[in-house]
């Protein structure tokens, strides 16, 4: 496993200070809080914005002259130049306002998609979330398109010669996950990017678990689209980010109708709206947008390297501990890793194992984890996962190893 420098000091309780979740307890214990993966906490400057916004500004956006309605406005508009500075997207009309990861995913696979035809190849990787697996399965439906994967090692890496094989001048796109959910393994982007391109393709990244560990700059990376999820960068759910280059965005047909995305609308005809508003059909989520706009703003302020090196830390330890386990297995061993370690142990089901944890007050996740082809290539029906954020501790996680040993002890 790749660690970055670990040295960089970090004032991890200070920043828990900002999260009140983690202060609470559950079944008569305190809270640990180790299902990142699947959602973050929120700090309280994003639930302050929240009630902020619903008590002094709610107000419909971009349609009113009246002053609540510019200043929801201003605010919404805000927040996407924030998001813009925190990608280092070219242009703020790049960044588009969706649901989340899957709704982005889906919204090319819908709008992108009507451009492909019969006989075209998407190709997908074997670790992929089912978000980043079905809409291109729905689209090779409709349009006659063949699905293609990336198989992966043992050790839950992507084996990019088998990659150099698949790809060929028949692929339209490339669509991959920046961070493996299940495993942790942070995938070469960079690389297929790069060799996408070279071959006429299209490149979508699913950033849905790296935004909020390591620093990402889509010019840099130069990826076509690029998408991730409010709920699991400190800010609300139901909204979330694709970033899209303006000169594609610009050829693909809305992917919604309604009201916003429209210049002119009669029974004849209908012309469409500029970007960003082509693709933002109907009132929006405003108040995840404008504070999705102050978690972004929450994490700027910090450095994500020291972010990364605390993370890394905590993952690397928690590993140490675990592999003291009698049966014990780590799923996903990549050499690149972020702050996932998901596991097994002999004859017991994950199930029981995050049931009993519960018990005592620790919150990781069980089961496939969206991911269930992935589940069977290693032949298990799940695994136990704990991820780790920046406000977690490795005192968390000698709580966490006790409370393994007594759920462990009962199931033996």
């Amino acid at each position: 496993m790749i660690r970055d420098d670990i040295s960089i000091p970090f004032d991890v309780q200070k920043i828990r200070e900002d999260f009140p979740t983690l202060l609470r307890s559950v079944n008569g214990k305190d809270l640990v809080y180790f299902d990142n993966g699947a959602t973050s906490q929120k700090p309280q400057v994003v639930i302050d914005a929240i009630n902020d916004y619903y008590t002094n500004n709610n107000s419909n956006i971009h349609r009113g002259v009246h002053f609540l309605s510019q200043l929801a406005t201003s605010q919404y508009e805000e927040a996407r130049k924030i998001i813009q500075e925190y990608i280092n997207a070219p242009l703020s009309e790049e960044v588009l306002f969706t649901k989340g990861t899957t709704d982005s995913i889906n919204l090319v696979a819908s709008s992108l998609g009507e451009l492909f035809s019969e006989g075209d190849e998407i190709i997908i990787s074997a670790m992929e979330h089912h978000s980043n697996i079905v809409p291109w399965q729905m689209l090779c439906e409709r349009k006659g398109c063949i699905l293609k994967v990336i198989p992966i090692s043992e050790s839950g890496e992507l084996k990019m010669d088998e990659f150099d094989r698949l790809l060929s001048n028949k692929t339209k796109l490339v669509s991959v996950t920046h961070i493996s959910n299940t495993l942790g393994t942070i995938n070469p982007i960079e690389e297929i990017i790069k060799k996408t391109h070279a071959a006429g393709g299209y490149v979508m990244i699913d950033g849905a678990q790296s935004v909020q560990h390591i620093p990402v700059d889509v010019q840099a990376l130069d990826c076509d689209f690029f998408a991730f999820s409010g709920h699991k960068v400190f800010g609300p759910t139901g909204v979330g980010i694709l970033y899209g280059k303006k000169e594609i965005l610009d050829q693909m047909p809305p992917y919604q109708g309604g009201g916003d995305m429209i210049a002119k609308v009669t029974f004849e005809k209908t012309t469409y709206n500029e970007l960003p508003h082509k693709f933002e059909a109907g009132t929006p989520n405003i108040s995840g947008g404008i504070c999705l706009g102050t978690a972004i703003s929450y994490l700027s302020e910090m450095d994500l390297s020291a972010i990364h090196a605390h993370e890394m830390e905590l993952a690397a330890y928690a590993e140490e501990k675990l592999l003291q386990f009698e049966g014990m297995r780590i799923v996903g061993t990549a050499q690149r890793k972020t702050s996932v370690v998901s596991f097994v142990v002999d004859g017991i089901h994950p199930f029981d194992v995050g049931t009993l944890l519960d018990k005592q007050g620790i919150a990781v996740r069980t089961g496939h984890h969206c991911t269930q082809p992935l589940m069977d290539f290693y032949q298990i029906p799940g695994t136990i996962r704990a991820s780790f954020a920046f406000y977690n501790t490795k005192e968390e996680i000698d709580v966490f190893i006790k409370a393994l040993e007594r759920s462990l002890n009962m199931l033996r």
